[in-house]
């Protein structure tokens, strides 16, 4: 262990053991005496400074301050007693006795929560409680609160009071920077969701989930030669050139769309970005959490460099022409790609199953999205090596791969994978091992008249043209040049 960590290993004990100490010291005693004694001074002749937290920076702050506070031995944290009523009580207001006096809530214990600092951690952090410490030798006191739905509080904050207003703004300034610099989320995988409490609110965790990092190997991940290549190159290289690109004066930030029908290999190819960006702050949205997409934008920009993936995008950024009147959270997204700065090392990719609903606005204007490429079902070639890759541990034969492969033309990864699964459970049921004719029976039965709707289920596409037919596989946008798909209001009825 390094001899200068050791130390301050050393150190932060015996501050937490000093704080625990004059903490349980002074339970009981009113909460304005310990703060009168500290700053040595009335605080009611003092300013009272009120800082609200991002949700999402709460447990960032919380370690920041911690940090800091660490370097006066004698810090401590107390708690604020009064039941749920100090919810609704300011810092002013447990100091200022009032024109016609009043008692005064008492020292307690803090109030702690256990905040997800990655997929397997947890760290205790300050959800309300008094920070006491000296900052440049000026007595500081903090009020740190969490956010408190109950109480209808849906921000955290900070609020101090301190004899130095100079000390107190150098203290938010070196605050303010090192949140710039330092986050939980730096280089971690997060899922945001949309529940909460109340219109628009994030719950208290931030409605975030650290996820694992993905590890999907190159191999298993089945398109058409060169195309994950240039998917690669698009998403990652630009990161890795940053430093040349923005010499000469090149934008960093760009926009991948990947589109095709359900079960093409979208997900999976995206899995493979994530595990493959390691170091990469990653943020994910879905559904109705495509909401949160501006909140997205401001968290990659100061935790560069980052991904932002936006799945199943039609969801909600379809054609306006579609829909009676104005869609804000389409409006959201299109801010969002050109609201950032072109320095910010970000990637944006977007899915779509359904690109002719996608609104041309998105799909068309360079600097939302630069690249989009086709997904499509997968060829003989890819049907075959699907097969090979959910069989890899099976004593399947070249033959019989090739005969499956030709077999289910028109379907999905996803059938090959359910493909494979059936055999399996086929040969079980002998009580004998998957070969060659469980395979054969499994592709005869899926591609059976009888398994129609299960196919499709499976994302396998009806015979016949399908959706993006003839368009490349790989297309580069231009403005007003890519058109998706045909406007169906375009079309006469009945057509």
């Amino acid at each position: 262990m390094d001899e200068a960590f050791g130390r301050f290993l050393t150190d932060f004990g015996e501050l937490v053991r000093l704080s625990a100490g004059s903490a349980r010291s002074e339970l009981g005693s009113p909460i304005r005496d310990v703060v009168c004694e500290h700053l040595g001074t009335d605080p009611g002749e003092l300013a009272v400074v009120v800082e609200p937290i991002q949700m999402l920076r709460l447990v960032d702050t919380d370690m920041v301050l911690d940090e800091i506070a660490s370097r006066d031995p004698s810090a401590r944290v107390v708690g604020v007693g009064g039941g749920q009523m100090r919810m609704h009580t300011d810092l002013r207001g447990m100091l200022d006795p009032g024109p016609h006096g009043r008692s005064f809530p008492a020292v307690s214990q803090p109030d702690y929560s256990n905040s997800s600092v990655g997929p397997s951690e947890q760290r205790r952090t300050l959800q309300f409680g008094l920070r006491l410490f000296r900052y440049d030798d000026a007595p500081v006191a903090i009020l740190q609160r969490g956010a408190s739905p109950n109480d209808q509080r849906f921000v955290p904050s900070l609020e101090v009071i301190a004899t130095n207003e100079d000390a107190v703004s150098r203290l938010f300034l070196e605050l303010r920077e090192r949140l710039e610099r330092e986050s939980i989320f730096k280089g971690q995988v997060v899922l945001l969701s949309a529940t909460g409490f109340g219109p628009g609110r994030a719950p208290a965790s931030g409605g975030i989930t650290f996820v694992e990092r993905p590890r999907v190997a190159a191999a298993d991940v089945i398109l058409a030669p060169g195309v994950l290549e240039r998917i690669r190159d698009h998403t990652l290289a630009v990161g890795r050139h940053a430093a040349a690109l923005t010499a000469f004066g090149q934008h960093l930030k760009r926009g991948l769309l990947l589109y095709g029908p359900p079960g093409t290999g979208k997900t999976h190819t995206v899995r493979h970005l994530i595990g493959t960006a390691e170091g990469t702050t990653v943020l994910m949205m879905t559904g109705r959490s495509l909401s949160r997409v501006s909140e997205a934008a401001q968290m990659a920009r100061a935790l560069t460099p980052s991904i932002v993936v936006l799945e199943d995008v039609d969801l909600v950024a379809e054609d306006r022409s579609f829909g009676p009147g104005p869609q804000p959270l389409l409006f959201e997204i299109l801010d969002a790609l050109d609201g950032l700065d072109g320095d910010a090392d970000i990637a944006f990719v977007l899915t779509t199953n359904r690109v002719e609903m996608l609104e041309r606005a998105l799909a068309q204007r360079p600097g939302r999205v630069d690249l989009a490429i086709e997904l499509p079902l997968p060829g003989l070639a890819e049907r075959r090596a699907l097969l090979a890759l959910y069989g890899r541990d099976l004593a399947f034969s070249d033959a019989a791969l090739a005969r499956s492969a030709a077999l289910v033309e028109g379907t999905t990864a996803s059938l090959a994978k359910e493909l494979v699964r059936r055999a399996v459970l086929s040969a079980a049921e002998e009580n004998a091992e998957p070969g060659d004719r469980h395979l054969d029976d499994a592709a005869a039965r899926l591609m059976a008249e009888s398994e129609t709707l299960t196919r499709t289920l499976l994302g396998s596409q009806p015979a016949g043209p399908r959706p993006n037919e003839g368009m490349p596989h790989e297309r580069i946008v231009r403005r007003g040049e890519f058109v998706p798909g045909p406007n169906p209001r375009s079309a006469s009825p009945g057509k």
